[in-house]
């Protein structure tokens, strides 16, 4: 029988997963050769959705944007990229570079070097090889595109691009001549090319477009002619501390210590992974900002934090929550998972805008909010934090009475901004699925203009890596899969553990998942690399922690 595709690419996906690791435990490989071909023949038969048109020779214009927002400045300039643990560049002189789109240290070593520093364990490394390969593919193109024959020599559109390059300052008839001769060289219409210019430019770089396809083009360039290939490494350490939950024992045993500090510890706890501003913003803004907006809805005060100059009202929110009883724990542990604590006991009536419980002060709620892990980070983490604190070598217990996910996640049966409440979550590429009883219900979320869906949600290992045929096979069988994301499995296995096996929590702790669609991969257009969610994400976001917010306040 004939494998279908959406098996062919599930074929493709353990192919890449099995060969990532084998070339991890090596040590080093060189993406463009020998041992980079089985990473690049997958993930081309694959043909991910967010990754467009990279199995044609033309280039891939929306991909390549997902893929930089990613990856540090000035990797494509680099031909050694160095994957490392927290081996100490932060006391360095070397300048740390942050990803736009991922929280993650990286330094630019020499001219020649990037190290990027891995604490978010595994999952972050299948993201960054799989974008890598992404890359070196893309960049692959623009070589075989530009030299001609195996006498070095370039076409005349790249030495055109090179004459561009070399200038510090464009004019417009400048940019336009060279977009003209970049476009040849991508195999796209020159206005494709001047449609994406400008989201490449930055402040200091309006022409950073054309840099960036000089150096793509350049180092495949350099490879075919001198065959001195580039090189990704992975270092010692990485290798003998991954899957040792270093960071995560650090970042827990860390939030501990702050509630064991604040007399926190033996009350009743509800844990929140959701982003930084929506439990503070719920809680705080609405009388916070009652002088900017007397009259008002929830939802414009919200859709005006959105904002990008929203600095003066969100610091007006964080001054009143921080007289009520909340406060940050900074992380130093390198997990990169901000934390904020809430606790009930001190908010008065004049800052909270829910009804506060009238309980004896040892029963009142302490909510811990954590910003969102990263796949397979979601368990080392939870996993450490459920454990008991060890203080004098005394073990204690926390007293945690439910944990909630709000998060975004891809829709398989609906648009950006619809609710998605699971039942259970399935692992990708396995039979382990893991059923709960969700307190969250798709009656909750009825009547506010959204359209909910309940069902199953998959876990997979790579948003990245999905393509339509896979998606579509698990809407449409058996397993009655919604949408998908990377972290339930390993919260929820994290949770089973402690309140099943280890009994570090209680059994009966209250389960809470809800998830707001940012993307349907299954849509052309409806990609993560389309672009984001903007103002549309503010109502779901805001809807789901009010519910949690309600369930927490009203929990006896």
């Amino acid at each position: 029988m004939e494998a279908t595709r959406a098996q062919e690419s599930t074929n493709a996906i353990e192919r890449m997963y099995i060969t990532m690791r084998h070339l991890f435990n090596r040590g080093f490989y060189k993406p463009m050769g020998v041992s980079g071909e089985t990473l690049r023949n997958a993930l081309l038969q694959l043909r991910p959705e967010i990754y467009g048109t990279i199995a044609e020779s033309k280039a891939e214009l929306d991909g390549l944007i997902y893929v930089l927002e990613r990856l540090p400045e000035g990797i494509e300039q680099c031909k050694y990229i160095n994957l490392t643990a927290d081996e100490g560049y932060r006391d360095s002189h070397f300048e740390p570079i942050v990803p736009p789109k991922r929280r993650r240290n990286c330094y630019r070593i020499d001219r020649e070097q990037m190290n990027i520093e891995i604490t978010r364990g595994r999952s972050d490394i299948y993201d960054i090889l799989t974008h890598l390969t992404f890359l070196f593919i893309e960049s692959g193109k623009i070589g075989e595109r530009v030299l001609i024959g195996d006498s070095g020599n370039t076409i005349r559109d790249w030495e055109k691009l090179e004459a561009a390059y070399k200038k510090d300052k464009l004019t417009l008839s400048e940019r336009e001549i060279a977009i003209t001769h970049t476009a040849n060289i991508l195999g796209r219409s020159f206005v494709e090319i001047k449609s994406v210019y400008d989201k490449f430019a930055t402040k200091k770089d309006p022409e950073r477009f054309l840099k960036i396809i000089y150096w793509l083009g350049k180092q495949a360039i350099d490879e075919e002619t001198t065959g001195n290939k580039r090189t990704i490494t992975f270092s010692a350490l990485l290798r003998e501390g991954l899957g040792h939950h270093i960071h995560g024992e650090r970042w827990a045993n860390a939030i501990k210590a702050a509630l064991d500090k604040h007399g926190l510890m033996e009350r009743p706890l509800h844990i929140i992974s959701s982003n930084m501003h929506s439990v503070l913003n719920t809680l705080f803004a609405a009388k916070a900002l009652k002088r900017e907006f007397p009259k008002a809805g929830n939802l414009d005060i919200f859709e005006a934090l959105s904002s990008e100059d929203n600095g003066k009202l969100q610091d007006k929110i964080l001054a009143m929550a921080r007289k009520n009883g909340m406060f940050l724990i900074d992380d130093t542990s390198g997990a990169n998972i901000d934390v904020q604590i809430f606790d009930l006991a001190r908010l008065t009536k004049d800052a909270c805008c829910y009804e506060i419980p009238e309980v004896p002060v040892s029963e009142k709620p302490v909510i811990l909010v954590m910003d969102y892990a990263f796949g397979e980070q979601a368990y080392e983490c939870i996993d450490e934090l459920l454990k008991p604190y060890k203080a004098n070598d005394m073990p204690q217990f926390l007293d945690v009475r439910s944990i909630s996910v709000m998060g975004k996640a891809g829709i398989l049966v609906g648009e950006k901004g619809d609710l998605m409440i699971p039942s259970a979550h399935i692992f990708e590429g396995t039979a382990d699925n893991y059923p709960f009883k969700n307190e969250l219900s798709k009656a909750d979320f009825e009547g506010n203009g959204l359209s909910v869906y309940e069902g199953t949600m998959v876990t997979v290992l790579g948003t990245s890596l999905q393509n339509r045929d896979i998606l579509s096979f698990f809407h449409e069988s058996t397993w009655n899969v919604i949408g998908l994301e990377m972290e339930g499995v390993h919260y929820q296995k994290a949770i089973q553990s402690a309140s099943q096996i280890r009994k570090s929590i209680r059994q009966d702790v209250k389960i809470r998942y809800a998830y707001y669609a940012s993307d349907n991969p299954l849509k052309s257009g409806h990609t993560l690399a389309s672009g984001g969610l903007g103002k549309t994400g503010v109502k779901p976001t805001y809807l789901i922690t009010d519910k949690i917010l309600l369930q927490i306040f009203n929990s006896k």
